[in-house]
């Protein structure tokens, strides 16, 4: 016999939304069951502290914003529930979730669309970090529109295919919800002209530590300064970024990716002006704090965040030896593994490295001018390990005090350089193009070793020569391959067809760190 409940039938109002799972957003579906029962809220879904708190802001706010509060128990889920949920975005399509139930807002008109957003006990919308995977994410789901805090409007206009508005309070939701565009809609992108960057022509001397320079930049490869301290290093460090190509469209979505995710951290401003990133952490800073990581949201490091851009670490040997050898792998592959609990997340880190470090601890630029105990000076710089001086392409040395001028004439302007760097990675694209179909490289440092030393050989006369380096000791195999990249940059930027020997010698020359007039 079938017994038939005399209990009202279940009014399940549903939203949707998106979360993030390390710098990829997914979609999330949050529904609400409004039924008998003690008045109250619960939040199930596997949500983090800051979920689960919601269950206050979202009753006071929407108290607080006239609307009407559910007067008996209140069910919220959100699913798919075997992944995790962390931040304060789900506050927004939970109050809209409760609103469908109430029958405030018909199911239909919430067919296409989507909310993110954090709510004040007052009703207001605030901005929550990573948005821009968010909406790439609710684009890629079908989502039609979507609602965002406010504050994250800017970015998340940047985004194509999708309409975007943005809530300032509460209020808005339910004219929003039914097709009102009460909200904000999406500005006009900012134009990408920059700040002023630090320019190359403030910079007096140093041959051959600009050369070096132009070079890494031209060919995309790592670059190690040493020399005194006062000598330039952090200043050409700090310049890399202005001779490079701006980002074009694709590196700049992927960049702000990261910057979005990381809020405060980031520089949304200066990935939307096209500036490559440029971060320079402190000595003192931590494996996690490199890689990236944290408890519930993850939280980019700092090779995540100098994604194509620049990471310098400035006293190189004075960074932990574990933190450095943290570096060996991202420059390797492109990418940080962060190891959690249940699941492995892969954060893109594809930057170009500039360490610097002073010839010893007390910084004296000769050895019978040093001040250290004996044996010191040779055992500073031993800190950085062979693995990881082996993946640094070109090292120099920044002349001394002694060659220094105050009266010098100005070097060439950043802008100078910036078109010969443009003109060589051109080339370089061409050649590429001629020889494999839809080339993947974006520089010359990037082309794997073998695919480099079978298509795209130097002249014979100069393949010797990296033979007879790497026979006599003087050369790793990887070695070989970093400094035919040099040789292939440095036959770019002189405009020439092919390596010769005479460029292959000047690429071992600043691999190995003998170029020639160092330290002049």
């Amino acid at each position: 016999m079938v017994t038939v409940s005399n209990r009202s039938p279940v009014r399940v109002g549903q939203a949707r939304s998106v979360g993030l799972d390390g710098l990829t957003g997914i979609p999330v579906t949050v529904d609400c069951d409004i039924s008998r029962g003690l008045p109250g809220m619960n939040i199930v879904g596997l949500g983090d502290a800051a979920v689960v708190q919601a269950r206050d802001r979202v009753r006071s706010a929407v108290i607080n914003s006239g609307l009407q509060w559910p007067k008996s128990r209140v069910v919220v889920s959100l699913s798919p529930a075997s992944v995790p949920k962390t931040g304060s975005g789900f506050d927004l399509p939970m109050v809209l979730a409760i609103l469908a139930a109430q029958g405030t807002v018909h199911p239909d008109d919430l067919a296409d669309a989507a909310v993110v957003g954090e709510l004040g006990l007052d009703g207001t919308v605030r901005g929550v970090p990573g948005v821009l995977p968010m909406v790439l994410a609710a684009r890629e789901a079908g989502v039609g529109r979507l609602a965002v805090p406010l504050d994250n409007l800017p970015e998340a206009a940047r985004v194509p295919g999708i309409r975007v508005s943005g809530l300032s309070h509460l209020g808005q939701l339910t004219d929003w919800a039914v097709g009102q565009e009460t909200g904000a809609t999406a500005p006009e992108p900012p134009t990408t002209s920059g700040a002023t960057a630090p320019d190359l022509c403030e910079l007096t001397g140093q041959p051959v530590a600009r050369r070096a320079l132009e070079t890494a930049a031209a060919g995309g490869h790592h670059l190690w300064l040493s020399g005194a301290p006062g000598t330039g290093k952090s200043m050409l460090a700090e310049r890399l970024p202005g001779i490079l190509p701006p980002l074009d469209d694709e590196e700049q979505l992927e960049a702000a990716a990261v910057h979005s995710v990381a809020a405060e951290k980031g520089d949304l401003a200066g990935i939307w002006r096209r500036t490559r990133p440029f971060v320079a952490p402190h000595p003192s800073l931590t494996l996690p704090a490199l890689t990236g990581g944290g408890s519930g949201r993850l939280r980019p490091g700092a090779v995540s965040l100098a994604h194509h851009g620049v990471l310098f670490l400035d006293e190189a040997p004075e960074v932990s030896r574990a933190v450095l050898e943290g570096l060996r792998v991202p420059m390797e592959r492109g990418t940080v593994s962060v190891e959690r609990v249940r699941r492995t997340l892969v954060l893109p880190a594809r930057f170009q490295l500039v360490i610097a470090s002073n010839p010893c601890p007390c910084g004296a630029e000769e050895p019978a001018e040093c001040l250290c105990r004996g044996g010191v000076r040779d055992r500073y710089l031993q800190r950085i390990s062979g693995p990881l001086r082996d993946r640094i392409d070109i090292i120099a040395t920044t002349g001394g005090h002694r060659a220094a001028t105050v009266t010098g004439e100005p070097g060439e302007s950043s802008a100078v350089v910036r078109d010969r760097v443009t003109a060589a990675r051109d080339r370089a694209v061409s050649r590429w193009r001629g020889r494999v179909d839809d080339p993947p490289w974006r520089s010359t440092a990037d082309v794997p070793g073998p695919v480099l030393r079978r298509e795209f050989p130097a002249e014979d006369a100069a393949m010797l020569v990296l033979e007879d380096q790497l026979r006599r000791g003087v050369l790793s195999q990887r070695g070989v391959d970093r400094s035919l990249r040099v040789a292939w940059t440095l036959t770019d930027l002189a405009g020439k067809e092919r390596p010769r020997v005479g460029d292959v010698m000047d690429a071992v020359d600043m691999f190995t760190g003998t170029v020639e007039g160092a330290g002049q």
